[in-house]
């Protein structure tokens, strides 16, 4: 994955799953992370990259959601509040900028 390698270049610590339901484990399971970032789609598991983002921003308010796709814009009530999105294809510094600055304002 080419944003995973993107991000631990820039010093993130990176955490990979495969689709929604592995992310959502991940989140269960640890208390150290600080963004999410999904792509809208995934074609494995039980929702799409928005349906993770809202249900991420319920459970988990205080992880900012950063949700990319190259399929389109996100509808109306695709995203919750306060997520942010980029389209693909987008600029490697731009996703570092945009979690940085999620983390900062998080913190």
């Amino acid at each position: 994955m080419e944003a995973s390698d993107t991000l631990a270049d820039a010093g993130f610590t990176v955490v990979e799953a495969a689709h929604a339901d592995k992310a959502l484990a991940v989140l269960e399971n640890r208390s150290d992370v600080e963004v999410l970032m999904t792509d809208v789609d995934m074609p494995q598991g039980s929702m799409d990259g928005f349906a993770l983002a809202r249900l991420v921003a319920h459970r988990w308010p205080g992880i900012p959601v950063l949700v990319v796709s190259g399929m389109g814009t996100p509808g109306p009530n695709d995203m919750p509040d306060g997520a942010r999105f980029i389209p693909k294809p987008y600029e490697p510094t731009t996703l570092v900028r945009t979690l940085r600055a999620f983390i900062h304002r998080a913190a």
